[in-house]
C-alpha cells in the first residue's frame, strides 16, 4: 500500500529545512534496486519466450502462464505489502522479500519443465510484488519534502524502464549466453541490495501480535479467486471452457475465492483490500482506467516480441531492442515531472495519454508478413509517451480521489488492477490467438476453389519452386497451407492491436470524472 504517512515505530522524514544523509541515500537506493529488480523480472522473459518454451517443452499458448504467473502473484501480494511491513519491520521485510526472490529467480533459471518454472515464477512474483511499494515507503520516511520528488523521480523511473528493459536484457542474454542468465542475474543484484539494506535501514522489532488483525478470509480469497480465475481463463479455450473438469473446478475455485473477498469485506476490521473505493465515481474511474493501462502496457511488450520472433524471424535480442523503443521517451519525460504536475490539467493529460496510446495500438493494427521491427518504430516512441502521461497522472488522481486516511488502500487496489488489467491481456492474446488464427484460415480456405483455374496455376507455380529448391514434400499444397496459416497469424495480431486501441478509446470519457490536483501541489506519495 501507498505510504502516505508512516507507520509507527519507523524513522520519520527530515524536516523541511534538513537534508537527508548519505546514509538515508543508500536506503533510497535499496529500495530503488529492489524496485527494478522486481519490475525488471515482469517482462524479461518476453523476448526469450519462444526459446524457453522449446526448452521447457510449452507451446506458445501454454507459454503466457510464465508471463501470468508473475502478475497474478504480485496482485495477492501488494495489498498485504504495508501489514506485512508493519509486523516484521521494514528491512527485516526487505531482507526476506530480497532472499526469497532471488531464490526462486534460481528455480526458473535451472527449470526444465513447465510447471517448475511456473512454480518459480508465481515465487517471483510474492516476493518481487512486495518490495515495489515499500520502495515508496522508503522515499517517504528517509527524505525531506525538499528532496522527496528526486526520489519520487527516480522510483517512476524504475517503474518505467523495468518492463521496457526487461525484454533488451533477458534477449541480449538469451543470445550471447542463455536464457537462465535472465533469472540468474538477480542473484549478484540481491547480494548489492541486500548490502545496502543493512546499512541503509534500521532493524525494527517485529510486531507478531499484528497477526491476529489480519483479514485471513480476504487473502484466502485474493489467491483462490485470482487463481482460479487465470487458470479458468488461460486454459478455457484449450479445454473446451465447461465441458472440462478442471475448468469447472476452477471456475468453483474462483467462485468461492470471491465469496471470501465479500465476507472480508463485510466483516474483517481492516479488510485487504478496500472495494468499498471503488463507489467513489472518481476512483471508480480511475481505476477502470488503470485496467485498461495494464492491458496495453503489458499486453504490448508481449504481443511485439512474439510476432517479431513468430513472423519477422527476430531473435530474442533483435525483439527486445524494438520493445525497449517506449522507454526513450519516458525516460525523458520523468526529468519534467513536477513542471507537469503543476502546469498540466489532469484531465487534459491523462485524456491525451489515453489517445496517444489508443493510436499506437491502432498503428500496429495495421501489420502484414512483410512487417519488422522498423514498423513499430512510430507506435513505441508514441506508446511511450501515452503511458507516461497517463501513469504519471492517474497515479497522482488515485491518492487526491481519496480521504487521506484511505490513500494506502486506494494505491495498492490501484496497483493490483492494473495488474490484472495485464493479467487478463495475457489471457485474452493467448485465447485470440486460438480463436482467430483458426477463424481466419477457414476464411480464407472458402474463398479458394479447387476447381478454380488461378488457384490450380498458383498451385502448380509453388510446385515447381518446391522442386527447385527441394524444399520438403507436400508439394503446392502444403506451401498454400503455410502462406495461409501465416496469414491468419498476422490478422490476429492486427485484431488483437485493434481491441487495446477501441478498448483504450472506449475509456476515455472516464477522464471527465476527474478533478484537478491542488494548485501548487507537490507528488503524492504513492507506489
Amino acid at each position: 500500500m501507498a505510504s502516505a504517512a508512516p507507520a509507527s515505530g519507523h524513522r520519520t522524514a527530515p524536516a523541511r529545512g534538513e537534508r537527508a544523509d548519505a546514509i538515508a541515500w543508500l536506503a533510497v537506493a535499496a529500495g530503488t534496486l529492489g524496485a527494478m529488480m522486481a519490475t525488471l523480472d515482469i517482462s524479461i522473459v518476453n523476448s526469450a519466450l519462444p526459446t524457453i518454451q522449446g526448452e521447457i517443452g510449452a507451446s506458445g499458448t501454454e507459454g503466457t502462464w510464465i508471463a501470468t504467473a508473475y502478475l497474478v502473484a504480485e496482485i495477492v501480494i501488494i495489498p498485504m505489502a504495508a501489514w506485512l511491513q508493519r509486523l516484521l519491520g521494514l528491512r527485516t521485510f526487505l531482507l526476506i522479500a530480497a532472499g526469497l526472490f532471488t531464490a526462486f529467480s534460481v528455480v526458473c533459471g535451472v527449470s526444465s519443465t513447465l510447471t517448475m518454472m511456473i512454480v518459480g515464477r508465481v515465487g517471483q512474483g510474492f516476493t518481487g510484488g512486495a518490495m515495489i511499494p515499500t520502495a515508496q515507503t522508503i522515499i517517504a520516511q528517509r527524505l525531506p519534502p525538499a528532496q522527496q520528488p528526486i526520489g519520487i523521480s527516480a522510483f517512476g523511473i524504475t517503474a518505467i524502464l523495468g518492463p521496457v528493459l526487461g525484454p533488451l536484457i533477458g534477449g541480449w542474454l538469451t543470445e550471447n549466453i542463455s536464457w537462465h542468465y535472465a533469472f540468474f542475474l538477480n542473484v549478484p543484484i540481491c547480494g548489492i541490495l541486500v548490502t545496502l539494506l543493512l546499512v541503509g535501514l534500521p532493524h525494527e522489532k517485529a510486531k507478531l501480535h499484528l497477526l491476529g488483525e489480519a483479514d485471513w478470509t480476504g487473502i484466502l480469497g485474493l489467491a483462490l479467486g485470482l487463481g482460479g480465475l487465470t487458470v479458468f481463463l488461460e486454459e478455457g479455450q484449450r479445454e473446451q471452457w465447461f465441458s472440462s473438469e478442471l475448468i469447472r473446478v476452477m471456475f468453483a475455485v474462483m467462485l468461492v475465492g470471491f465469496a471470501c473477498i465479500a465476507w472480508g469485506q463485510v466483516y474483517a476490521r481492516r479488510p485487504i483490500i478496500k472495494l468499498s473505493l471503488l463507489l467513489d465515481r472518481q476512483f471508480g474511474s480511475v481505476a477502470l482506467m488503470g485496467v485498461v493501462l495494464g492491458m496495453v502496457l503489458y499486453g504490448t511488450s508481449y504481443a511485439i516480441p512474439q510476432f517479431l520472433a513468430g513472423l519477422a524471424g527476430y531473435d530474442a535480442l533483435q525483439s527486445g531492442k524494438v520493445v525497449l523503443l517506449s522507454g526513450i521517451p519516458s525516460l525523458f519525460m520523468m526529468v519534467l515531472v513536477p513542471l507537469l504536475l503543476r502546469t498540466i490539467d489532469i484531465r487534459l493529460a491523462v485524456g491525451a495519454g489515453l489517445v496517444i496510446m489508443a493510436v499506437a495500438a491502432l498503428l500496429d493494427a495495421n501489420l502484414t508478413a512483410q512487417s519488422a521491427g522498423h514498423d513499430f518504430t512510430a507506435s513505441q516512441l508514441l506508446r511511450g509517451v501515452g503511458q507516461i502521461l497517463t501513469m504519471l497522472f492517474l497515479s497522482q488522481a488515485v491518492v487526491r480521489s481519496v480521504p487521506p486516511a484511505d490513500a494506502g488502500d486506494a494505491s495498492g487496489l490501484f496497483n493490483a488492477v492494473r495488474n490484472l488489467g495485464g493479467s487478463f491481456a495475457l489471457a485474452g492474446i493467448a485465447i485470440l490467438q486460438d480463436q482467430r488464427v483458426w477463424l481466419h484460415s477457414r476464411r480464407m480456405e472458402e474463398t479458394l476453389n479447387a476447381n478454380s483455374v488461378a488457384v490450380q496455376d498458383y498451385v502448380g507455380g509453388l510446385g515447381s519452386v518446391i522442386g527447385q529448391t527441394g524444399s520438403p514434400a507436400g508439394g503446392g499444397i502444403a506451401l498454400l497451407a503455410q502462406q495461409i496459416g501465416r496469414e491468419a497469424l498476422v490478422m490476429t495480431y492486427n485484431d488483437i492491436f485493434w481491441i487495446m486501441g477501441v478498448g483504450t478509446f472506449a475509456v476515455l470519457p472516464l477522464v471527465l470524472f476527474l478533478k484537478p490536483l491542488p494548485k501548487r501541489a507537490g507528488p503524492a506519495m504513492v507506489h
